[in-house]
């Protein structure tokens, strides 16, 4: 299949969601993954004034933090890096992996967040987490909250996700709904934007897993989520340049992987967002060690690129998209941190380039729409280093015949429209889905103070 507006279970379901809402204002919808892989569909509002703030990006991350919320059987481990591990484990359960049918028991553990109020009543929450999952440890996320009419959401899974994947195979869960909200892949979703029904407020629940009678845990060191609002729009207003800067980003192509592995999303043509991933560990002086790759085919060029995709692979979405799982990938290594979110404009990624922090953005457009590209895509993900001194976009894009070819340069005004709108017309005419800003930061544990404040700036403590 080309990167051309595939047909997918995701895209298929935007489709029947804009059919469902002719006539209205139709949600719109964030698609990414990969210019061939699975189209990932999430849903935000319905137009209408912009809020003032359009995300909320929190995080539980500081020792008090974790001595907070409630526990059941976990313990708060203090330190440089504070992080929550089991303690005394609060009981015993049989878990059956749906991807391998293999029933085992574990130990588990549980902490629960104190309610986060929004402050942007939201349409979408997206979760995050940077945890270290030794062998014969997992985690499990939840989300519930609570609705703008006073009513309460379910406990819903947010994710089943281990850094290896000797012990589970990690995973989403589908079919997950309770007729006003549903979860889709990594983000809960209102089902009906256009109601006005809002997200006002959530607690997220961590369990943690391991082998009976071991030592070992799991230990979280940053648990959030990112709640949004954005209101549905074709174009978004054109910015003013303010920073001319490269950064020296690694450049690498998914395409040199085409065929490479396909249990993992169908190959290297697919694996925009573990490709872009690879990039920015290794901007931070990161890689996987010679034994981690000693699994990878010698003939294989970039083994590091196979070795994203097998680690950020989600069996369930059959896809290495799934955002949370890679920041989570990123942060599994030697401290640094990754988070989701959404920026509201170019000048957001100006303030984090100027700082020296590289970013991943997700966007879809047809070929016409981005000069140079060469391709369309009903969802992908590149990394953006720079800007030139007209103030375009430099970008890494991995949708490159080859490692050379990756650095690409693409007119601002076209690049930040497909970026942050959240509405759009495919080859065929039809109203389809736009990102609305999403993209994931991966930056160091400590970061100087420089950095603090340009994550700041963009909504990321």
């Amino acid at each position: 299949m080309t990167r051309a507006e595939q047909p997918s279970r995701r895209s298929l379901l935007a489709v029947a969601v804009a059919a469902a809402t002719a006539g209205a204002a139709s949600p719109a919808a964030a698609a990414a993954g990969s210019t061939a892989g699975p189209v990932r569909t999430t849903r935000t509002a319905a137009p209408s004034k912009a809020p003032s703030r359009l995300v909320d990006n929190h995080a539980w991350t500081s020792y008090t933090d974790w001595r907070g919320g409630t526990a059941a059987g976990t313990r708060a481990v203090p330190g440089v890096r504070p992080g929550l591990a089991i303690g005394t484990p609060e009981g015993r359960t049989d878990y059956k992996d749906p991807h391998t049918g293999t029933t085992a028991t574990w130990e588990y553990a549980r902490w629960t967040s104190p309610v986060h109020r929004l402050a942007v009543p939201s349409t979408e929450v997206i979760p995050s987490w940077n945890a270290r999952t030794p062998a014969g440890t997992w985690l499990q996320v939840e989300l519930s909250g609570t609705y703008s009419d006073g009513t309460a959401a379910p406990w819903y899974v947010m994710g089943r996700w281990a850094a290896g994947d000797q012990d589970i195979r990690r995973t989403s869960v589908d079919d997950q709904s309770d007729g006003r909200s549903s979860i889709w892949t990594d983000t809960f979703s209102i089902d009906d934007a256009a109601s006005g029904l809002r997200l006002m407020s959530y607690r997220l629940r961590l369990t943690l897993y391991r082998k009976p009678g071991t030592a070992a845990t799991p230990t979280v060191w940053r648990l959030g989520a990112m709640g949004s609002d954005v209101p549905d729009r074709f174009t978004v207003p054109a910015s003013t340049p303010a920073l001319a800067r490269e950064l020296t980003v690694p450049r690498y192509s998914q395409e040199i992987h085409a065929g490479q592995y396909p249990e993992y999303d169908n190959g290297g043509e697919a694996w925009c967002s573990p490709t872009s991933s690879q990039m920015i560990i290794e901007y931070w002086g990161r890689k996987p060690t010679a034994a981690q790759l000693a699994w990878v085919k010698p003939e294989y060029a970039d083994p590091q690129v196979c070795h994203a995709a097998r680690f950020t692979f989600d069996h369930q979405y059959n896809g290495c998209g799934n955002w949370p799982f890679n920041a989570a990938y990123a942060a599994s290594y030697k401290d640094l941190q990754g988070v989701v979110t959404r920026l509201g404009s170019l000048a957001d990624l100006e303030t984090l380039i100027a700082a020296g922090i590289p970013a991943i953005t997700s966007q879809s457009f047809l070929k016409t729409e981005l000069t140079g590209a060469g391709y369309g895509t009903a969802g992908h993900l590149m990394t953006v280093i720079g800007f030139t001194a007209d103030g375009d976009v430099i970008a890494n894009d991995p949708a490159s015949p080859d490692n050379n070819a990756v650095r690409r340069v693409y007119k601002r005004r076209e690049w930040e429209n497909i970026w942050l709108r959240t509405k759009r017309y495919n080859a065929s005419g039809a109203v389809v889905s736009g990102t609305g800003g999403v993209c994931y930061v991966y930056f160091p544990a400590r970061p100087t103070a420089a950095q603090r404040t340009a994550l700041a700036a963009v909504g990321i403590h």
